[in-house]
């Protein structure tokens, strides 16, 4: 069967800001109901986690037919990657050039032995050990953060903050717009994951 997760993260979040945002993202998730205050242990990962409260279905979709949640929800701050825990991602879009990039590509003849994931691979951990990292666009040269890179699906996100649903009904799009306003209105990526 395996453990399923829901990712949202808040993807202009800042180093001074995220932990301020979750803060009050927590705030308003336990002043609907829809988590417990206190922590326990119900996520997969960390060693505390939010649990679902008496209103958790204000939070998932009408039609959703997997019954009640029975895991909780963890808060990421910092650098991190988060990922769908299957696939890598398939393409990625420069911000400065809007060139979108095959990360399936094998590269032309400069890439010839590593291909274009590679440079991505590799900031990624620079991202998560340092907080941050830069990638070459491979069409217009420049240097890009990683955070800034615009990813084609939703296989993965970069940013400062992320608000993760383990074992939860699906969230709906109403629930992930009220909780988007409650993050200042920033630029949300909405992951789904199986373990």
């Amino acid at each position: 069967m395996g453990d399923y997760f829901q990712t949202i993260v808040d993807l202009d979040a800042d180093e001074a800001g995220a932990a301020e945002l979750a803060e009050r993202a927590v705030a308003w998730l336990v002043s609907e109901g829809i988590v417990l205050a206190d922590r326990e242990v119900c996520v997969l990962g960390q060693p505390l986690g939010h649990p679902p409260g008496p209103h958790w279905s204000r939070a998932v979709a009408d039609d959703d037919p997997d019954g009640e949640p029975f895991d909780g929800l963890a808060v990421h701050t910092g650098p991190t990657v988060f990922d769908s825990g299957q696939d890598e991602p398939e393409a990625v879009t420069c911000p400065r050039c809007r060139t979108t990039t095959d990360l399936s590509d094998e590269g032309g003849e400069e890439d010839e032995e590593e291909g274009v994931w590679p440079r991505f691979s590799e900031a990624i951990t620079d991202w998560q050990d340092t907080g941050h990292a830069d990638v070459t666009c491979p069409t217009c040269a420049r240097d890009v953060p990683l955070d800034a890179w615009l990813w084609a699906d939703d296989r993965l996100a970069v940013g400062r903050l992320g608000l993760e649903f383990w074992n939860w009904p699906e969230l709906s799009d109403d629930f992930r717009a009220r909780l988007t306003a409650v993050l200042d209105g920033h630029r949300t990526a909405y992951l789904w994951g199986k373990l």
